[in-house]
């Protein structure tokens, strides 16, 4: 619907609960004094006892929050009518610009894990740009142990404690027996026996072109990103708390065989593989941190076409090397993910370019993604804990997200999933003085869509858009036109609950505009009388849900003087301006979905 200019509708989210549960305070927003100036701490709190006298409310004392914001403490808790009242008369005066309810905001779901606080690219955004936001996640879902998640890789350490209980029988499909270093083929143990290369094994004929390089308990970091036994007090937290982990393994020294590699996909996602015994548990998500140095070829793009028939999402590491994915990375209907580092810019190392469909937190040498580890150089050692950085770390977060969507949607296609991770993505930061990504480069660098896919992976996001209904939806329509000195309906009877629950409140409450009164402030309809003289305001509506679920809408009204009264013809001319006064007050929204308060 178009933007009109008398009248514009938006909704969009908050985390609030409702207006209508008692408060010790209220927050007021003072206009400033001079354009610009900032208000000594003294004259502001002056100014604000000033204020309160005058509007004749008492308050017991008063704090600063912000540069013009007050916390006007209240000598005993009000809520309903009573907070109502207060509100308004402070509203009235000329001082004030905004007030509203100092709302105790419920806590969002923490794990009681240890090295949680060492995971922050899970946490909040606003305390590191790229993080997840993953307690908003939690408050909506925490998983479902039919969530499936293959890990392709060098195998998992079955053994260590914060995986305990969250691994599914897989499989190893290493063929090379000397590559696998486990003393066999194929077989149904997909542990990892360790993936050291030494110096004499590099003046080996067979191993002469791998690197030297300690074990990397690649796959063991893996498993506990997506699926660590969480609010354990135990180790760390993984993003999908109850989901499990089915362990594929595919490499050994220096690397997959590309054969054993597609096998391993096909097997994950439940098809037949020759003198492998079925899967009984395939999984939705596959997620391969592994990658080569050419371009998708036409197997591996069957492969992954037969995978996604199946119903399986492939999500692959963008790569490491700068430059643009190979594959799988730039395979169709694969999820490929680059690395950002905590203020949101892309890490030197990731590959970019048009194939990245998203990104997500990285890490670097100076803050890792941390993760369940082993101290083992060569053989396993004591299971363990540490941080590590590349886009495979990057990967397994995108794969977490995914299984919780599932969670809450089993419906969901692979292509679904991968449009409403990209459509959930936040916006990439611009990080002042960095360079924007360009074709090349070791830099970090500020992300585009271009470079970087379509934003920042955010996971209370994508479970919203996996399934809508988790949380419930404000909607406010206009009942009649604002004209000046009419009395408005303001609507909200159209908001609906969480599914499952019902709508318990409704609160309105005026953001902005020449004070008035509002009729009815805690129903479904509340009215007002607008001034004689035409202005704009900004309502805002809270519904509430028996879950504790809530979401706000805002509503701009613009009002018009009225039409003046005309002889002959008045009639028409009176209709048309009606007509047009009407067209005028249209309407436009634009609605998001509020995280849980739970």
């Amino acid at each position: 619907m178009k933007r009109l200019a008398a009248l514009t509708l938006f909704l969009f989210s908050f985390f609030l609960q409702a207006h209508a549960q008692p408060v010790q305070g209220v927050i007021v927003r003072l206009k400033p004094t001079v354009e610009g100036a900032r208000e000594a701490p003294l004259a502001a709190r002056d100014r604000m006892q000033a204020v309160a006298r005058d509007a004749g409310v008492a308050m017991e004392s008063d704090r600063i929050v912000g540069t013009r914001h007050h916390l006007v403490r209240l000598p005993a808790p009000q809520q309903g009518e009573a907070l109502d009242a207060t509100m308004r008369r402070l509203r009235l005066h000329p001082d004030v610009t905004d007030v509203e309810p100092d709302v105790r905001i419920k806590r969002l779901a923490v794990p009681s894990d240890p090295g949680y606080a060492f995971q922050w690219h899970l946490q909040s955004s606003t305390a590191f740009a790229a993080a997840l936001n993953m307690p908003a996640a939690w408050d909506l879902t925490t998983g479902s142990a039919s969530s499936v998640v293959a890990v392709l890789d060098i195998g998992v350490r079955l053994g260590h404690p914060d995986l305990a209980g969250k691994l599914l029988p897989g499989y190893d499909f290493v063929s090379e027996v000397e590559f696998a270093n486990d003393g066999n083929g194929r077989d149904s143990d997909p542990s990892d026996p360790g993936d050291w290369v030494s110096a004499a094994d590099k003046r080996s004929t067979l191993f002469n072109s791998c690197d030297i390089e300690n074990s990397s308990w690649h796959g063991t970091f893996i498993a506990g990103q997506i699926a660590a036994a969480t609010n354990n007090a135990l180790g760390i937290a993984g993003i999908n708390w109850k989901g499990k982990v089915l362990p594929v393994r595919i490499a050994g020294k220096c690397g997959a065989l590309l054969s054993d590699l597609l096998d391993g996909m096909r097997w994950a996602a439940g098809l037949t593989v020759a003198g492998a015994p079925a899967n009984t548990t395939p999984a939705r998500i596959l997620n391969l941190s592994f990658g080569g140095d050419q371009p998708c070829s036409a197997v591996y793009q069957d492969v992954v076409d037969e995978i996604t028939a199946a119903g399986a999402l492939l999500v692959v590491a963008a790569g490491n090397e700068s430059v643009a994915p190979m594959r799988p990375a730039d395979c169709n209907h694969v999820l490929a993910v680059g690395a950002v580092q905590e203020d949101g810019r892309k890490t030197s190392y990731s590959n970019f370019g048009a194939k990245v469909a998203l990104a997500a937190p990285g890490g670097t040498s100076s803050r890792g993604i941390y993760s369940t580890d082993n101290q083992g150089t060569t053989v396993p050692g004591i299971d363990t804990y540490g941080a590590k950085a590349g886009t495979s770390f990057s990967a397994p977060l995108a794969s977490a997200v995914a299984s919780l969507m599932l969670a809450v949607n089993p419906a969901l296609t692979p292509a679904q999933l991968v449009d409403r991770l990209k459509a959930s993505a936040r916006p990439h930061t611009v990080v002042a003085g960095a360079p924007l990504c360009t074709v090349s480069g070791t830099v970090a660098c500020n992300c585009t869509t271009a470079t970087c896919g379509a934003g920042l992976l955010d996971g209370p996001a994508a479970v919203i858009a996996a399934a809508p209904g988790l949380v419930p939806t404000a909607s406010i329509a206009l009942v009649n036109q604002p004209v000046a000195g009419s009395v408005i309906t303001l609507d909200g009877s159209a908001s609906v609950a969480s599914v499952g629950n019902s709508v318990t409140g409704y609160q309105w409450s005026q953001v902005s505009g020449p004070t008035v009164s509002i009729v009815n402030a805690s129903s479904a309809q509340a009215s007002v009388t607008l001034p004689v003289a035409a202005a704009s305001f900004v309502f805002r509506l809270v519904v509430t849900d028996s879950a504790g679920r809530s979401d706000d809408a805002l509503v701009s009204v613009t009002s018009m003087a009225p039409a003046s009264a005309s002889g002959g013809g008045g009639g028409a001319m009176g209709w048309a301006w009606g007509a047009a006064l009407w067209l005028l007050a249209g309407l436009a929204w634009w609605t998001r979905r509020s995280r849980a308060q739970l």
